[in-house]
């Protein structure tokens, strides 16, 4: 069992073993029965560790539901466990079920005592039957998706002690072959289950059972404990400083106060309640974003503005009024142009830049702006084209309300457009993914971290699987040859999507080349 036993647990086990050496002896009809009886304490174990886990499954739900930014990434990797763990526990019990069909009274252990059912559902001479292969599939399969999920690296930091785990699930489910005490091996199915009565194989695969159920709720507990704790440190804080004013003035005593504030989804408050130079604020003139109060307000005129009240939140079921006391120095705008692009401190070739152009304090039909590819669309807009060179610089000059000429210059770095990166169903870089997602799925390419919205078009790409040929496709999804190739990979094989033909819808600028995007198949 994962991360140690429980006393009734050894006892089980310590039982279990006692009436597996005494199968070396004359079976009697009380050995018979204390297996049938040992099956029920086991059966009773795994009813209660089954309602304890669809409890814990409704609770997490609904925290899930409260605190979806804290717990819903818990939850899907709980389903993912529960969905694993269902489907192994069906399938044992459903041997089960086959093996007691034929008998009249599931409870007489007496009549148990014949090896015929599993020996001839699982063996044919030395080989394996079907259904003896899928056996050993099923705790193949169960052991890996287990290990897999726990390998994580978002799972792993949640739970505690999750190699501890992971080595036990690997020891406890292992199919490989068995040391016996003689220094030979045997096949894992052929030592557990050839010959034994079947009310013995019904005890272990119960207790099999007990093992998958037990692995669940130690993981969903720690998790759920790992998370809890994650949203207990002191990462979801920020420092925020505290100040008797917003203004000082030169030769004073700064004597404000560094505390920290709590940032995360779970401090939303329940009521609002502000004031702006004691009118209250309109629930359009803030909004609520991971635990913060992001205010959306007019500076006002020149200043000190006081912002007061309180904030509501929920505390074991009690409302608790947390104070505010808090507020912002509003200044006149200085008499110096303000050149600044819209979108980066960069200009790009190959697009139109947008920029504006102003100085404060001068209306801008007064202001005018001059640069290599520099036009004006209207008021304090303009569009930067850049020509050829690395820099370009702008100049803006105004006339004051006296009369007063002012100028600034500001110098813009001229850039390329950066390579795309090519894209599966929209990810990039390494994807995980089913075959089937990538037969229908959509090739693409973007330009990450670029602040331009560019319409890229894709109008084909190399297919490669590994140790097959090269496929040549137009377009943006498989042809028939790459899903043939596609066909012949394996679980776990990288597909390499390359030589990605990218361009740039209505424009005839030519893009570097686009990164190739890689595709690990999961099925």
């Amino acid at each position: 069992m994962a991360g140690g036993q429980s006393p009734r647990q050894k006892m089980i086990n310590l039982m279990y073993l006692v009436f597996i050496a005494m199968l070396a002896l004359n079976m009697s009809k009380e050995v018979l029965s204390a297996f049938g009886l040992l099956n029920e304490k086991i059966s009773d174990a795994n009813t209660a560790a089954a309602q304890r886990n669809v409890a814990f499954m409704d609770g997490l739900a609904t925290k899930a539901n409260d605190e979806p930014e804290q717990y819903s990434a818990v939850k899907a990797k709980a389903d993912e466990i529960s969905t694993i763990t269902s489907e192994f526990d069906s399938y044992i019990q459903g041997l089960k079920a086959g093996a007691v069909a034929g008998i009249e009274d599931p409870n007489d252990y007496e009549v148990m005592d014949k090896a015929d059912y599993f020996n001839n559902l699982f063996f044919t001479g030395e080989n394996l039957k079907e259904e003896g292969q899928n056996f050993i599939n099923q705790m193949n399969n169960y052991r890996t998706s287990m290990v897999e999920i726990l390998s994580d690296t978002a799972v792993a930091k949640k739970v505690a002690g999750a190699q501890d785990i992971i080595k036990s699930i690997n020891e406890n489910f292992d199919t490989g072959k068995v040391k016996k005490d003689e220094g030979t091996t045997q096949d894992w199915l052929n030592y557990h289950y050839e010959g034994f009565p079947l009310i013995a194989s019904l005890t272990k695969m119960t207790s099999l059972q007990n093992d998958v159920k037990t692995n669940q709720s130690e993981i969903l507990q720690k998790m759920l404990s790992g998370q809890q704790a994650a949203a207990l440190s002191f990462s979801n804080y920020s420092t925020l400083m505290e100040t008797t004013k917003s203004a000082y003035y030169s030769g004073e005593t700064f004597d404000g106060s560094i505390v920290l504030g709590r940032t995360d989804a779970s401090t939303v408050p329940q009521e609002v309640n502000l004031t702006l130079d004691g009118r209250p604020l309109s629930e359009d003139q803030y909004s609520i974003q991971g635990g913060k109060i992001v205010l959306s307000i007019g500076a006002g005129s020149p200043g000190d503005h006081k912002i007061e009240g309180n904030l509501v939140y929920g505390e074991g079921g009690e409302r608790v009024e947390v104070p505010v006391n808090t507020g912002f120095a509003t200044i006149s705008k200085p008499n110096a142009a303000v050149i600044a692009a819209d979108k980066m401190n960069v200009v790009y070739r190959g697009v139109d830049n947008p920029m504006t152009v102003s100085i404060p304090g001068i209306p801008d039909n007064k202001v005018s702006a001059s640069g290599t590819g520099l036009s004006k669309v209207s008021g304090s807009k303009y569009v930067m084209r850049p020509q050829g060179g690395n820099n370009v610089t702008i100049t803006a000059s105004g006339t004051l309300p006296d009369g007063q000429r002012v100028s600034s210059n500001a110098e813009f770095r001229i850039k390329g457009i950066p390579a795309p990166v090519g894209t599966v169903r929209g990810e990039d870089g390494i994807v995980r993914m089913q075959r089937q997602g990538l037969e229908i799925s959509t090739i693409g390419a973007l330009l990450k971290d670029f602040d331009f919205d560019l319409n890229l078009n894709v109008t084909g790409f190399s297919f490669k699987v590994s140790g097959q040929p090269t496929v040549i496709v137009s377009g943006t999804r498989l042809n028939g040859a790459a899903k043939s190739a596609l066909g012949r990979a394996r679980r776990g094989d990288a597909v390499q999507i390359f030589d990605i033909n990218t361009k740039i819808s209505g424009s005839s600028v030519k893009l570097p080349k686009t990164a190739p995007v890689v595709i690990e198949l999961t099925n």
